[in-house]
């Protein structure tokens, strides 16, 4: 639903600053048409029945001086009429004490929010005043358009005087603001917002919405400005398009406890790209208030609102918050270095894989991470510092890394064992085998054994991100086990696809399924291969990650590509000492230099040893560990990112190309090897 109301344009429907937004995210060409479709030059029935229940409206003025301001204003329900499509009639007297008065005279623009807060329902309009007296006036309709129910919060109503009845209190205007209207905005998870543009022919078209968070969602600073996330929507970015070509906005505030209002005139900015936006869960951007004229309005409503029980938004809940933010800022910050991680909770996924959560023990948080990375740890066994990466099996949305291991060979045993309390070092997550949950294409999830792990992940960013955007992306998982006991998240995938509104498909495949119901237990006996995914999917165009033992991955993949599934759609993850042979799509170039075909001199710089490479004897890894030395690992083959060493000197080729993003001038010494130099020596920062 549209959140403010686009001028129209002969080439499009929006004019330059909402589509400087849209250009930013790709969506110009997706938005045209809703943006021609959706908005009327009239009210709807439903719209007419709506605005007379309302026992208050929120309005959207500007003042002589070119300042915009948001008001509320009250009234016995039936205050507000409708006699035809085109006009709406409100039964206000003239308001001394509200600032958007002064911007309500014949003929001036205005903005409506119709809003029920006991219900989330709320319809916009805009147009031009006809003022026939003091205590009335009309609107005719420019344009009328619904909006959508996110972020609102549910509350009751009730009157606490005659709506006519003035205040105990006249309006004070103040320098800035004060602790009690800081108290307000700290305390709120509702405002609203004006702002308006003039378009090229000289009309005025003003806006006026709702804004809404968990509670202090609205940051203040040292300086006094306001800086606010802004969430998904709906991609008509009306508001945030005004302020890109007219920064001039203003902001009202409710208590809802003691009707007392804020309101302020001032200018804003608009942030399309920060760290900030990256570490604040659910935003999408920011933007930035600076308060000029500030008005605090004691006990300025005649109406009280109580909370509903549970009556937060379900969107609102699946934000963040700027403590949050700033722990994760830290982490970000931090992202080379080991810290230190408690052990807070152990359980049991299946008969071999257990899971640890883990949360900081130091004074950040936890650091930004996409769905399907793994996390390096690192821990003190025999006296000795092992390192090991694990894929984790959380999305960036849960609040704490989960670790879901098998237990296979001392590391792993090592860690089953581990309890509440315990402690564990980890870097920041890494990884490139991540899953976009707002892509459209449709997903295929292919996981066999613990390759689970990221794969689950992945289900829960992608339902996450889906109810957070009103878009599940469709999505079939595939996941395979030995046996019934052996098969992890049974529970939690149910309850995934359960919520996914028939968007997430399941399809779960024994190996063994002795002592197992088909239809309950399991949907097909074998393994996961081509023939049973052409017999339950309707092939089409999709993304496929794989994850899993190498045998499995190498079987699936050569698989799709033999039915032109392109390389590029085709994701897969890979653990332990497996690897994937791919092949490139025709046409596609590849940069990778060859391995050398001659010995060649590896100086290991850091520790003043040296060594000879031959052809085929291995890795720089393998050669650094002949020589008695232990550089940091987590992975052998390229996923981790544990062993990135710097090189000094020379090059370095992979046999087999790592998933973990190389950075300029490291090399992945796990998995590469010496490159053609013309029996130069290579250097390594080892």
């Amino acid at each position: 639903m549209p959140d403010t109301l686009a001028p129209t344009a002969a080439a499009s429907p929006w004019h330059e600053g909402e589509l400087a937004i849209q250009r930013s995210l790709g969506v110009v060409e997706r938005m045209d048409a809703p943006g021609r479709n959706f908005v009327r030059a009239f009210m709807p029935e439903q719209h007419r029945q709506f605005f007379p229940m309302l026992p208050f409206i929120v309005l959207g003025a500007v003042d002589p001086a070119g300042d915009v301001w948001a008001s509320l204003r009250a009234g016995e329900p039936g205050f507000i009429q409708a006699p035809d499509a085109h006009a709406l009639e409100l039964q206000l007297p003239r308001d001394g004490n509200d600032p958007a008065d002064n911007g309500m005279e014949d003929g001036d623009a205005i903005a409506l929010l119709g809003i029920q807060l006991e219900t989330r329902r709320r319809n916009r309009l805009n147009g031009t005043i006809r003022r026939p007296a003091d205590d009335r006036f009309a609107v005719s309709v420019g344009q009328s358009f619904g909006n959508c129910p996110q972020y609102i919060q549910l509350r009751d109503f009730s009157f606490v005087r005659e709506p006519a009845a003035p205040p105990r209190t006249r309006a004070v205007h103040l320098g800035g603001l004060d602790a009690r209207t800081k108290e307000i905005i700290a305390n709120a998870d509702t405002f609203f917002v004006a702002s308006y543009v003039d378009r090229d022919n000289g009309e005025r078209q003003v806006d006026v919405s709702h804004r809404g968070g968990k509670a202090g969602f609205v940051r203040i600073g040292e300086d006094g400005v306001l800086t606010i996330p802004d969430f998904a929507g709906n991609l008509f970015f009306n508001t945030l398009g005004n302020f890109m070509l007219n920064p001039k906005a203003g902001l009202l505030f409710v208590d809802f406890a003691t009707g007392d209002m804020l309101q302020m005139t001032g200018e804003a900015e608009v942030v399309l790209a920060s760290s900030e936006i990256d570490a604040f869960q659910g935003a999408e951007r920011l933007w930035r208030f600076r308060p000029r004229q500030v008005v605090y309005r004691p006990d300025g409503l005649p109406l009280r609102w109580s909370d509903r029980e549970a009556g937060q938004s379900p969107n609102s809940l699946m934000t963040g918050d700027w403590q949050q933010t700033e722990d994760r800022q830290r982490a970000a910050a931090r992202a080379g270095e080991w810290r230190p991680f408690r052990i807070v909770q152990t359980q049991s996924e299946s008969t071999t894989i257990r899971s640890l959560y883990l949360e900081p023990a130091d004074d950040a948080g936890l650091a930004p991470f996409r769905a399907g990375q793994h996390l390096s740890i690192r821990l003190q066994m025999d006296g000795k510092s092992v390192v090991r990466s694990y894929t984790l099996s959380a999305a960036p949305s849960d609040g704490a890394y989960r670790l879901s291991i098998k237990r296979q060979g001392a590391v792993s045993s090592f860690l089953h064992d581990l309890g509440p309390g315990d402690i564990v070092e980890a870097r920041a997550p890494a990884g490139s085998f991540v899953i976009d949950a707002t892509e459209r294409r449709p997903a295929v999830l292919l996981a066999a054994g613990v390759g689970i792990t990221p794969v689950i992940a992945m289900l829960h960013d992608v339902l996450y991100e889906g109810l957070r955007k009103r878009r599940i992306r469709p999505t079939w998982l595939f996941q395979s086990a030995r046996s019934l006991d052996e098969r992890a998240f049974g529970e939690e995938i149910a309850s995934l696809v359960d919520a996914g509104q028939g968007k997430i498909h399941l399809t779960r495949v024994l190996s063994q399924a002795d002592g197992a119901r088909k239809g309950e237990d399991y949907d097909a006996a074998g393994r996961i291969d081509m023939p049973l995914l052409q017999s339950v999917l309707p092939f089409d165009d999709y993304d496929f990650y794989l994850c899993g033992p190498r045998a499995f991955m190498q079987s699936l993949y050569d698989g799709l590509r033999g039915l032109n599934v392109a390389d590029a759609r085709i994701h897969a993850e890979t653990f332990g000492l497996s690897s994937l042979t791919r092949s490139a799509d025709p046409g596609v170039p590849t940069s990778a230099m060859p391995p050398s075909s001659t010995p060649v001199r590896v100086i290991f710089a850091t520790s003043a040893k040296e060594a000879r490479w031959q052809p085929g004897e291995g890795t720089l890894l393998d050669l650094a560990e002949a020589r008695g030395l232990s550089p940091e690992y987590g992975c052998r083959n390229g996923s981790c990112g544990s062993c990135s060493t710097r090189v000094l000197k020379g090059e370095v080729a992979y046999p087999q190309q790592p998933s973990f993003e190389v950075r300029q001038g490291e090399a992945l010494i796990c998995c590469a090897v010496p490159a053609e130099n013309d029996g130069q020596a290579l250097q390594l920062a080892v």
